[in-house]
């Protein structure tokens, strides 16, 4: 399914935040190995996001982490976490925002920092909630509303900046999204 997978490392603390557990656990696995996972957040039920998960979380010893409006049909989650909620690996800190729409449960994370430079830096790891050119799948009116309201008084509060890493292909930025917004609510997708 070409899902991506984060691992979010303090190179000081060499601790880790894994970022769905999509498939190939194997690969995970090996991705993670000098890691000390803090946790495992998943960041919507969907199988495609799940398949490795048991297999990672039990490989790793590493807490699974999912939104409370998710988790009965994700197949291992040890703590469930709403939206505002903070993750702590190392020295950093990853904010957790809930976006419903894509699933009741979707939550993106958001990492700050300046990366070592003095500069701001913001990445956020949206999931299936925002992609390169619109909002994640929906199935009715009522979750694609809920998606553009997620969006517009959520993720589009913060700066143009801020850099996308989603759920499946390329990176993005809010800034490049942002003017197509309007068109996304016309076109209703």
């Amino acid at each position: 399914m070409d899902n991506n997978a984060y691992l979010l490392v303090d190179e000081t603390s060499g601790q880790g935040l894994l970022i769905d557990a999509a498939n190939e656990a194997e690969r995970i696995l090996d991705m993670v190995a000098d890691t000390r996972l803090e946790a495992i957040f998943t960041t919507h039920r969907h199988f495609d996001h799940v398949q490795a998960l048991p297999q990672v979380a039990e490989a790793t010893g590493a807490p699974s982490l999912a939104h409370a409006d998710d988790v009965e049909e994700i197949p291992k989650v040890d703590r469930a976490v709403g939206g505002g909620e903070e993750i702590m690996f190392g020295r950093a800190r990853a904010r957790l925002v809930h976006t419903p729409g894509h699933t009741p449960g979707s939550t993106c994370v958001l990492l700050e920092g300046d990366g070592g430079d003095g500069a701001p830096r913001r990445y956020l790891f949206s999931g299936d909630t925002l992609f390169p050119g619109g909002p994640g799948r929906t199935t009715s009116v009522d979750e694609f509303e809920r998606i553009m309201d997620s969006l517009e008084q959520r993720l589009f509060a913060l700066p143009d900046d801020t850099q996308v890493c989603p759920g499946h292909g390329d990176d993005t930025t809010l800034g490049h999204e942002r003017p197509t917004v309007p068109e996304w609510r016309a076109r209703g997708w």
